[in-house]
């Protein structure tokens, strides 16, 4: 298909873009007339596409208004671009990389819980529970320092080195002498994957074209992926090389921990070396504008075209066009100084608070990940218990049935992630109402559960909890960071996981103090997911069909 520009004093401009004074008005208008010569199917071709263009500019995710016009105007044209180009090569090959971050998202907690029995016999600590606080503290420093970070210094590198922490400490931690030991190194690998989902859900996010951005719901396949993966390799090293209840415990009976640490940092590790060695990753073109480097946003955008088989028409005047006349940009040395301190003020915070309806919208969305922060640990920090109680009951707590079952209830997390991808783009239904209800029937499921007196009726009610959990995650992944602008986004992304895992920390704490033996902590689980829901209903933007800001 032929490329059609519009001339605006001596410089091309792409399809659907205008001046400032052009801006969002009217898109026809930058077509120019075809010429009586041209192919009529082609210039039905162009109008579709400009068609597509002009609805995902005019209608983002976040209302005109919201956010400071000049880069409101900006973002609005890199969307176009991106749009412009479409889904092609490049995309796909960072959604397959962008995967190894929600994979690592989900494995690492449940390498965690996986080896807490393990570690707990062998080490004997007088405060177990002390490991999975370690964790949590990881996750929590290391979803602030990357998600804020990440807005300050760039995704690009941040993209890179959270995996590769994880993966040298993962390894590491094989080697611990003591439970201090692997408890820190718990923690320093935690630190890398507390920084997956702020930084790769902001880089996938900024190269999607607004007709794919259902695309950052699927990619929690990988998510669910990542627990069968954890599962298979566990089964049979933490099923036959560990030591059994009531006997004396030493090193050499208790390798299988070790080796399956070893395993799930080497995965890391060559996922690290994918990203870093096989794989170019571009830093965000909204990023860099956002930053003031609008030359090096056009020459991001026009390589990712190359790489898609295309050619982009987005020209530096193009962001010009939207800047306000007369405005001075400083550039001396005092100035670059003034902005690399302003860096160390919570501008990107106040910004996500700048107006009513942007502050509702960034508190509430918080406050939702703070109670499923606190209700998904502290149901995870219980089900041992629950599970070896009731095996035991049941008759049926052997390590075949239990790491069988834990099979089971992981593959239905697959289906759980795809199906949200569907959900998020059905009419009038789209991003909210599939988390508000996959969120209440995830509470609903945990009471359920507690009603079982048969080990499969146990086995169904946590595939149920599993499949609508995976649903949650996938749409609750997707949605947030669709809210924020872009030049916030890492900001955005760390508010919302720092209250995650600061109620996730609450979680261990609990069940240092909290009695073991009652249903309790499930009831409460049960009704944080349950209130987490209803919240949801009354967040004030709804993504579906709207290009990010």
């Amino acid at each position: 298909m032929g490329t059609t520009t519009v001339s605006t004093e001596g410089h091309s401009r792409p399809r659907g873009i205008g001046t400032s004074a052009e801006f969002g008005t009217n898109y026809q208008d930058t077509i120019d007339t075809k010429s009586a010569t041209e192919n009529e199917g082609e210039a039905k071709e162009a109008n579709e596409e400009i068609t597509q263009i002009r609805a995902f500019d005019n209608d983002a995710a976040l209302p005109k208004g919201t956010i400071d016009p000049v880069y409101e105007a900006k973002a609005r044209v890199l969307n176009n671009a991106i749009q412009e180009i479409g889904m092609g090569w490049y995309q796909w090959q960072l959604f397959i990389v962008v995967g190894f971050g929600w994979a690592n998202d989900n494995l690492w907690p449940i390498v965690t819980s996986l080896i807490f029995t393990p570690i707990t016999n062998e080490f004997l600590p007088s405060r177990p529970p002390l490991l999975s606080l370690a964790q949590n503290i990881g996750l929590l420093a290391g979803a602030m320092f990357w998600g804020f970070g990440c807005d300050v210094f760039g995704r690009k590198w941040a993209f890179n080195l959270t995996l590769g922490v994880t993966a040298v400490f993962g390894l590491i931690a094989a080697s611990s002498p003591n439970f201090a030991a692997i408890g820190c190194f718990a923690a320093l690998w935690s630190f890398g994957v507390g920084g997956n989902l702020p930084v790769d859900s902001a880089v996938f996010l900024e190269f999607l074209p607004g007709s794919h951005q259902y695309l950052l719901t699927i990619l929690s396949i990988d998510w669910a992926v990542a627990q069968v993966v954890a599962t298979l390799i566990a089964w049979p090293l933490l099923g036959n090389l560990t030591c059994q209840e009531g006997e004396t415990c030493t090193r050499s009976k208790n390798m299988g921990w070790r080796y399956f640490v070893i395993v799930m940092g080497g995965i890391s590790l060559i996922e690290f070396f994918v990203r870093f060695a096989l794989f170019t990753i571009h830093e965000s073109p909204k990023y860099l504008m956002g930053k003031g480097r609008d030359e090096e946003a056009v020459a991001v955008v026009h390589d990712v075209a190359r790489r898609n088989g295309k050619t982009s028409t987005l020209t530096i005047e193009d962001l010009r066009a939207c800047e306000i006349p007369g405005a001075n940009v400083e550039t001396d040395a005092v100035a670059a100084l003034k902005r690399k301190l302003e860096k160390l003020n919570l501008t990107h915070v106040r910004a996500l608070f700048a107006t009513k309806k942007l502050a509702f919208s960034t508190g509430l969305i918080m406050i939702v990940w703070a109670f499923i922060g606190l209700g998904y640990p502290l149901y995870n920090a219980f089900l041992p218990y629950i599970q070896a109680t009731r095996g035991a009951k049941f008759g049926d707590g052997s390590t075949y049935l239990t790491y069988r079952n834990s099979l089971i209830i992981a593959v239905l997390g697959i289906p759980g992630a795809l199906l949200g991808g569907v959900l998020v783009e059905v009419p009038k239904f789209g991003r909210k109402g599939t988390l508000a209800v996959s969120t209440v029937l995830t509470g609903v499921f945990l009471y359920c559960s507690t009603t079982a007196t048969r080990s499969d009726a146990l086995l169904g009610w946590n595939c149920a909890y599993n499949f609508f959990s995976n649903i949650m995650y996938a749409v609750l992944y997707a949605y947030t960071p669709e809210i924020f602008p872009t030049k916030d986004r890492g900001t955005g992304n760390a508010l919302t996981a720092t209250a995650n895992r600061v109620f996730g920390i609450m979680a261990p704490i609990i069940a240092m103090f909290a009695n073991l033996q009652t249903a309790a902590p499930v009831y409460t689980s049960g009704a944080l997911f349950i209130v987490a829901g209803l919240l949801v209903t009354i967040l004030p933007f709804e993504p579906q069909g709207k290009a990010s800001l």
